[in-house]
């Protein structure tokens, strides 16, 4: 995996962000379980803004990280949501869902 340089952000960040880097790749985690493996299980919607934050797409693999109802969600990085479904895609995750 790519490195990157150290992270700035809140602490809640970078909890998200250092999730976000175990997603292995191929496999998708929603916001919501997220939030939970890093303790805040009420908190989907903070996660979807740090991952809106991500300072190092698609390094810092946010596109591997959608809604709970299966749709793609948001993606900060360059080309938008369509970039997010073509990276999935690489990966062997298709969406037929709109995003």
């Amino acid at each position: 995996m790519a490195e990157h340089p150290p992270f700035e952000g809140t602490a809640f960040q970078v909890k998200v962000w250092n999730a976000m880097k175990e997603i292995p790749r191929g496999e998708i985690r929603t916001y919501t379980e997220i939030a939970v493996q890093i303790g805040h299980p009420n908190s989907a919607r903070a996660v979807a803004n740090a991952c809106g934050q991500n300072p190092y797409p698609p390094i810092v693999p946010c596109h591997r990280v959608v809604r709970s109802d299966g749709s793609l969600g948001g993606y900060s990085g360059e080309g938008g949501v369509e970039t997010k479904r073509r990276l999935l895609s690489e990966e062997g995750v298709e969406f037929s869902t709109p995003s």
